[in-house]
């Protein structure tokens, strides 16, 4: 982190990532409106942790992050877009603004799980490659953006943690497991990543009903479920 930059909130992590992701993913929407940032700030898939984000918590974020030109408002038209200015602001590539996107919406990645999530936003030719770029940020002169925690029990690769949003704990920065019953950081990433997969198999079983419905409906066959 940069000493010119505060430790941002988790609404304005939040609010960073999606502008960082939508700018590749769905280039023709972006800059992106209030409206459709808050959308994908509040999505059920890619998001560790799930949020419920209102425009007022949106705008708030927002107004924030301009005040440490991470954020460019745009005017064109009825109402104003929003963009990001990370590469200006920390002076990294586009490849690192990238992996930071990923580590920024879905909480700590090993770098294979960073190497698939990114496919949509870059093709790394391989695992190597998107270590050396964590390494960059992990030895960025100017201030580390990310940090490479210490090992799960049972785990075989380390997870890595963007700085953005504040410094990790000691049990996370060890890879120790969370004391029975205390609920520590590793167990709340896995309730938050039981929590969206719920969230993905039940918007899957609705479709599959719908589907269902529909084929027994042309078929003129009663739907048994």
């Amino acid at each position: 982190m940069t000493s010119a930059l505060p430790i941002l909130s988790a609404i304005e992590t939040r609010v960073l990532g999606v502008l960082a992701e939508k700018q590749r993913t769905v280039p023709d929407s972006y800059p992106l409106t209030l409206n459709t940032l808050v959308a994908g700030c509040n999505q059920k898939t890619s998001r560790n942790p799930l949020m419920e984000l209102s425009e007022t918590d949106a705008q708030a974020a927002l107004d924030s992050l301009k005040g440490y030109s991470l954020v460019m408002e745009s005017s064109g038209g009825r109402v104003s877009r929003y963009e990001h200015n990370v590469e200006r602001v920390l002076r990294v590539p586009s490849q690192s603004t990238i992996l930071l996107t990923v580590l920024m919406l879905r909480g700590p990645q090993t770098a294979g799980e960073l190497r698939i999530a990114t496919e949509r936003m870059h093709n790394f030719a391989d695992i190597s490659s998107v270590e050396a770029f964590l390494d960059e940020l992990a030895e960025r002169p100017a201030g580390a953006l990310v940090v490479k925690l210490g090992r799960l029990p049972g785990a075989r690769e380390n997870r890595w943690m963007q700085l953005l949003s504040g410094p990790p704990s000691e049990q996370m920065l060890e890879g120790a497991a969370a004391p029975a019953g205390r609920g520590g950081d590793a167990s709340l990433g896995e309730v938050a990543a039981l929590k969206l997969n719920v969230a993905r198999l039940e918007a899957e079983v609705a479709a599959l009903k719908t589907l269902t419905a529909r084929i027994c409906s042309e078929l003129g066959i009663a739907d048994q479920a």
